[in-house]
């Protein structure tokens, strides 16, 4: 841990300054993070910086099958949600429908929303998870 002087512009800074960029399958770089302590003291230096290893984030753990069941569903989803906002035949019939449910109360406010909604529940019909 270190101890950060800001440049006088800058009262505190809070966060991410600097991540390690991955090329060619290794990172260059290290992480900068910095922190700004809020908490009553009698120590002037409140702002501090650490740099943790390039592999901090880095996954340990194989994926689960509850991860990779979640990965393909989204994927899918998204997919039929993509080519439905660009179908013509069914754009006015869905905004139709959103626009009548949208006031009601548990009614998608956005129209993403509720063509995520139906293509969820399309979705999950046409593959039920055992």
């Amino acid at each position: 841990m270190a101890v950060v002087t800001l440049n006088p512009m800058f009262e505190t800074s809070s966060g991410s300054l600097r991540k390690p960029v991955k090329r060619n399958g290794h990172n260059h770089g290290e992480y900068l993070l910095t922190t700004h302590r809020v908490a009553a003291t009698t120590n002037p230096n409140c702002q501090r910086a650490y740099t943790p290893p390039k592999d901090r984030y880095d996954r340990v753990t194989p994926l689960g099958s509850n991860e990779l069941w979640a990965r393909e569903r989204f994927g899918a989803v998204c997919a039929a949600v993509a080519l439905r906002k660009k179908d013509l035949t069914k754009v006015a019939q869905d905004n139709a429908a959103f626009l009548a449910q949208k006031d009601q109360a548990g009614g998608k406010k956005t129209l993403k929303a509720y063509l995520w909604s139906l293509e969820i529940a399309t979705y999950d019909q046409a593959h039920p998870r055992s």
